[in-house]
């Protein structure tokens, strides 16, 4: 059986295509199978005994083709430019690896001639617990469109199966502005003589100079700032003593304050970016994972994850100075679902710094002591800066803007589409 909703008549106006449990030919369905070259096409047919739920799904064999590339398509007309609208649709496969980049559901808008209008725009896959992972697409029709092509794809994956179910397309509200009011603190400690006095040193630079925000980012090692103590020697366990102050700062501002901290956990000690919620709790750490030759010889250990946490105004990630240096930190947090990206930085490359908010399509935010205390946005646009000490650049973003390119698109989703992170590195 299979249910299929050509919106207004059974769903509400804003369903326009529901499918699932398919039986019968793909032509009768809408779909058909499409490739740039038809010997690089993949094989696609209904399965009847494979599906999410009630059996049937779209299937596609790549059969060994080692360029094989393409899949289901399928026309939908009525759209409106300027609108919005959601592709959903779930997925299995066997044989696939990086299913971000092999397993690819794509919306090709299209004119009323059915020229191309404006560019393709490209789903989130997601994994979730299970067999069937889910990849999700919204998106503005562009100007000129009035159909679209729903299209989805097998790309560079030989020996796989993939099947594709329950997919529905709908249209939607356009989503509202998502702002967030963020703050960095331009600040060094002088003249002080332990931990916890450098730290108060911040936190009343920060009280002093910060009215109101969603987030505020403290540099990087303020544990050691204005004192002589070694990394070592200003290493405390987190939580700590000087979580706890940070965690009044954040309570007394309502906001969520990132700064950098010495942490000690046994014999190890990290250069750590700790987070702390409005309620003064502490909500997460990030321990450096690049250190330069100095913080080794220091007696400092790298650390070993991306964590991306989530908070009340949306995911964000952090990073520490010599992080910027390379490309994988942001990538990594990019990749976890980060939206934005908070570097406590003593020093580095400003090129770096803008070149991992354009690549990763993210908010850059650093609170810097020889480095720029900005705001970055995706396009690597400084919104606020505070050039001098101590001050606070302070801007409200929005991280439900679209950030697209005429010639390019969306590059956000189609970036990590495109990712070759399946190439192996090798070092000689």
């Amino acid at each position: 059986m299979i249910h299929f909703a050509l919106l207004l008549a059974l769903s509400g106006p804003s369903l326009l295509l529901e499918q699932t449990a398919f039986s019968g030919s793909p032509e009768a369905l809408g779909w058909h199978v499409v490739a740039q070259r038809a010997e690089i096409a993949p094989r696609g047919w209904i399965d009847r005994t494979t599906g999410r739920g009630e059996k049937g799904s779209l299937a596609l064999a790549g059969d060994g083709k080692a360029g094989v590339s393409g899949g289901w398509q399928r026309q939908v007309g009525a759209i409106e430019a300027g609108a919005w609208y959601r592709l959903t649709v779930e997925s299995k496969s066997a044989g696939v690896d990086f299913e971000r980049q092999r397993v690819v559901a794509r919306l090709d808008w299209r004119n009323a001639g059915n020229q191309r209008a404006g560019q393709p725009d490209y789903g989130t896959f997601r994994s979730v617990p299970g067999e069937w992972n889910v990849t999700v697409l919204e998106a503005p029709a562009p100007v000129g469109a009035r159909q679209v092509l729903l299209e989805l794809l097998l790309s560079g994956a030989p020996q796989a199966t993939l099947w594709w179910d329950h997919v529905r397309f709908e249209k939607i509200d356009a989503p509202k502005p998502r702002i967030v009011r963020v703050a960095t603190l331009n600040y060094r400690a002088r003249n002080t003589h332990s931990v916890a006095e450098s730290v108060a040193k911040f936190i009343e630079a920060a009280k002093l100079n910060v009215q109101r925000s969603d987030l505020l980012v403290l540099p990087e090692a303020i544990s050691t700032s204005g004192n002589d103590l070694s990394y070592v020697d200003a290493a405390e366990p987190i939580p700590g003593p000087s979580t706890e102050a940070l965690g009044n700062l954040a309570r007394d501002l309502n906001t969520y304050v990132v700064a950098g901290l010495m942490e000690r956990e046994g014999t190890s000690a990290y250069n750590t970016a700790v987070l702390i919620d409005r309620r003064g709790v502490l909500a997460g750490k990030y321990r450096k994972v690049y250190l330069p030759r100095e913080e080794v010889e220091g007696g400092l250990t790298a650390g070993q994850s991306y964590p991306v946490f989530d908070t009340d105004f949306g995911r964000l990630g952090l990073m520490i100075c010599w992080d910027v240096q390379y490309a994988d930190p942001a990538r990594a947090l990019a990749l976890g679902g980060a939206e934005l990206i908070a570097l406590p930085i003593a020093g580095g490359s400003l090129t770096l710094g803008h070149a991992r908010a354009i690549e990763n399509h993210l908010f850059l935010v650093s609170s810097g002591y020889d480095y720029p205390t900005e705001i970055v946005d995706p396009d690597g646009k400084t919104v606020a800066s505070a050039p001098g000490k101590p001050g606070v650049a302070m801007a409200e973003i929005d991280l439900n803007h679209r950030y697209t390119e005429p010639w390019l698109g969306n590059m956000r989703d189609r970036y990590f589409f495109e990712l070759r992170a399946d190439v192996p590195l090798t070092r000689r």
